[in-house]
């Protein structure tokens, strides 16, 4: 009986041993937006377009280590869309291309994260423009001390992506005779990882 109740207790104190470093683990990032950018080029026969969007929500948590238990969650203003010339961001908010009225957010849903060849690979579903599809984010991570002195993690990927997946521009006389198929995307994100409240 004595035997029973110490393997019960230890087999307790065990699981809540494993509960408690489990939680711990559970971190959340707090974006840096000063450093973060989402940024892509779309070519067209004669230019590369450089453009970002300025208004997103990021909701990244887990443990940046094992990856164990990590959600990547993105939210962009389709509608913040910025590529320096005002005629041509309203002409890309328009039916021809985002159709922003219709389709205001652009959407990123992780559905698992994995260490892979040194970077860290996030698989997940890419909604936009009413379409979504299933990518892969390879990402270099570095985490070391900023200029204030605080440990700060950045991730860094790229991705190429068809924008016709996506049926963006695919009623655009001009984005037919000059635009390229293929958008190039860069990621920097950037921010703060602290224990989950």
């Amino acid at each position: 009986m004595q035997l029973k109740k110490i393997v019960t207790t230890t087999a307790a104190v065990l699981v809540l041993g494993i509960s408690a470093v489990a939680l711990a683990a559970v971190q959340k990032l707090e974006t840096d937006r000063n450093h973060t950018r989402l940024l892509f080029v779309a070519s067209t026969l004669l230019f590369d377009v450089d453009g970002s969007f300025g208004t997103y929500n990021l909701d990244i948590e887990g443990d940046p280590e094992t990856l164990q238990g990590v959600k990547v969650n993105v939210e962009i203003d389709a509608a913040s869309i910025n590529t320096q010339v005002e005629q041509r961001d309203n002409h890309l908010r328009s039916a021809d291309f985002f159709n922003v009225a219709q389709f205001p957010k652009i959407t990123f849903n992780s559905t698992r994260a994995v260490n892979e060849n040194g970077k860290v690979v996030v698989e997940g579903v890419l909604k936009m423009h009413g379409r979504e599809k299933t990518i892969r984010i390879p990402f270099a991570k570095v985490t070391a001390r900023n200029g204030a002195g605080n440990m700060e993690t950045v991730f860094k990927g790229e991705i190429t992506i068809n924008r016709n997946d996506f049926g963006i521009g695919a009623d655009s006389v001009a984005a037919k005779i000059s635009l390229e198929d293929e958008v190039k995307v860069k990621l920097v994100i950037a921010g703060f990882f602290k224990p989950k409240a």
